[in-house]
């Protein structure tokens, strides 16, 4: 059981919803936005979802024992540039990493561009981002915690990972929560006192850095080798074109069937063309 009340007297979060299962939790977020409810920010947190989105048409498992979370909250009281959005789904894989890192001590964790939180070479954990018209925007976060693969589809289970099958234990999901809310709550307020802070942990953290990428983008296909993540969250590759930066697209690693997708603006030459 997550201690909804504990979450809301020691973090920045105003109210807290707990559900055992719900379709998705950045549409029930949605619903929510859409009643004016008030305060935020407002956490919605659900054990298991029937319908969990990631980017694009990809979807995210949920099994029985994940954290499946969505944050929504008011841009203009976090007090970041709008321009600044695309680094929010880095600083929340940031924030992710920061919480299960001490966990995982002898295992490799971090961050795969734009979204995702990868351990061992495995997925753990993704971001879903979505901006309301009003200024408002909802930060999705799917962590697989004490779930079993062997409930998963196969693709996932080829891929995926959790921390229970990782350390052999199961983990307090409220414990999480509050490791993660208070890194996330420092990585959202950098967005507006130091948004490349973020963007360099990010960096530091990228798992992709000198791997071969192909990005669908534009309506073809562009490769090159990741030379990391720049000061403003995009994607930098050094391709046969020359050193390029990816603010979207669909970013397929050559060596793997998994794909991820961006869903912030155009791609722009990184030489001349920054944010």
């Amino acid at each position: 059981m997550i201690d909804t009340d504990l979450l809301v007297r020691e973090t920045f979060i105003a109210r807290a919803e707990h559900y055992a299962t719900v379709g998705s939790t950045n549409d029930l977020a949605r619903e929510f936005a859409a009643q004016g409810v008030g305060p935020l920010p407002l956490l919605i947190v659900a054990d298991e979802q029937t319908a969990g989105r990631g980017r694009g048409a990809n979807r995210w498992w949920t099994g029985k024992g994940s954290l499946a979370c969505s944050l929504l909250v008011d841009i203009d009281d976090l007090g970041f540039d709008l321009r600044r959005s695309p680094l929010v789904s880095l600083a929340a894989a940031v924030a992710i990493v920061r919480t299960v890192a001490p966990r995982l001590p002898s295992h490799t964790v971090g961050v795969h561009w734009p979204n995702d939180v990868f351990v061992d070479g495995r997925k753990l954990a993704g971001v879903l981002v979505e901006g309301l018209s009003d200024r408002r925007m909802i930060v999705g976060i799917g962590l697989n915690t004490n779930s079993s693969l062997r409930d998963a589809p196969k693709p996932v289970e080829k891929r995926a990972t959790t921390l229970v099958e990782l350390t052999g234990a199961e983990h307090d999901r409220t414990d999480l929560l509050l490791d993660l809310l208070e890194h996330l709550a420092k990585g959202l307020g950098q967005l507006a006192s130091g948004p490349e802070q973020i963007a360099a942990r990010a960096d530091a953290l990228c798992l992709q850095r000198g791997k071969t990428l192909t990005i669908e983008w534009g309506g073809r296909l562009v490769r090159g080798q990741c030379l990391g993540i720049d000061s403003d969250g995009g994607l930098l590759l050094d391709t046969s074109e020359g050193r390029r930066k990816f603010y979207s697209g669909v970013l397929r690693e050559a060596t793997a069937s998994a794909s991820s997708s961006a869903d912030s603006s155009a791609a722009r030459d990184g030489k001349t063309r920054p944010s």
